[in-house]
């Protein structure tokens, strides 16, 4: 595996370090944060554990609410990429693919269907709620990118498709991460083939 930016070290956390990630391949030092641009969660802080509400543990899941902050002038289009940063795949595991975002300051409500999704790990275009081993923490790290022209792709499209679309024009960006850990009082409908790793 590639090594990760050093820039991305800082706030990714010592425990997210994949250098897999949307983030990664498709931005750079320059536009990280750049004119304030904040992506963050009116459910967790950052580095706050995501509630089970948003997982494979609860039944009636639903994906997080979202917010984010006004991105830089010539932003056509934001697009949000939610990987888990946990495992040596050389491909994180997606869970949330999103464009068709307005360039401006904006949210998504919790369990809101977003313009345009794209297919997660399992090929579905939903939010992919986490399923983990009892007792095993995994990083997911939602990552919101702003970039200087709309796309054309069509709901459905793939995490290999998005990224060719995206490359070179990503202008700002902003990561937000929130690990889970399976406990044993957690309970739902997860089962042991569900597991995403």
């Amino acid at each position: 595996m590639s090594t990760m930016p050093a820039w991305l070290s800082a706030p990714l956390g010592a425990a997210a370090q994949h250098p897999g990630l949307a983030i990664a391949k498709l931005a750079d030092e320059r536009g990280y944060g750049r004119g304030g641009f904040k992506l963050t969660s009116p459910a967790f802080d950052p580095g706050e554990e995501l509630d089970p509400c948003f997982t494979a543990d609860e039944e009636d899941a639903v994906a997080p609410p979202l917010e984010w902050t006004a991105p830089p002038p010539g932003t056509q289009e934001l697009v949000v990429i939610v990987e888990d940063a946990t495992g040596t795949d050389a491909k994180p595991t997606c869970h949330w693919l999103i464009w068709g975002l307005p360039g401006q300051r904006g949210k998504l409500l919790e369990g809101e269907v977003p313009p345009r999704v794209g297919k997660n790990a399992r090929g579905n275009s939903e939010w992919l709620l986490p399923a983990l081993p009892e007792d095993e923490t995994h990083q997911f790290v939602f990552q919101l990118f702003a970039l200087d022209l709309p796309l054309t792709l069509m709901p459905g499209a793939s995490r290999d498709k998005l990224f060719a679309e995206m490359e070179g024009h990503v202008i700002a960006s902003s990561v937000l991460v929130a690990p889970y850990t399976r406990s044993q009082e957690d309970e739902g409908d997860w089962d042991e083939d569900d597991e995403i790793d």
